[in-house]
């Protein structure tokens, strides 16, 4: 299933329940910080250790799955909004990133790019 496929079935879920109205950038982007806050509540109080066997546990993973998938949804949504080409635009931040974090500088090293040097 393509993301452009994954809009359709969004907006078409939206257009049945007459939601487009609420559907407004500020709107969309409001529900997608505050399902990500849904997804790190999840994780506050694990340590890094329990956070990397997440998964594990059924009932985390259940909370992960869905959360991830409200976040996916929104994220898809105001991008279908915006009129934003999600693929191109990820497709340019690799990009970006490649220029920001060249390999023989930031391998290894959680710095960011304007503390690599080089």
């Amino acid at each position: 299933m393509t993301l452009q496929i994954l809009q359709d079935e969004l907006a078409r879920f939206a257009a049945e329940r007459e939601w487009e109205q609420f559907h407004t950038p500020k709107n969309l982007a409001m529900a997608l910080a505050g399902e990500s806050g849904e997804l790190l509540e999840v994780f506050q109080w694990l340590t890094p250790e329990q956070s990397a066997q997440v998964m594990e546990d059924p009932t985390r993973a259940v909370q992960v799955r869905e959360e991830m998938a409200d976040v996916f949804a929104y994220l898809l949504r105001l991008a279908d909004v915006l009129g934003l080409d999600l693929e191109q635009a990820l497709t340019e931040k690799i990009e970006t990133n490649r220029r920001k974090y060249p390999v023989h500088l930031a391998r290894g090293r959680a710095d960011k790019y304007t503390q690599l040097g080089g």
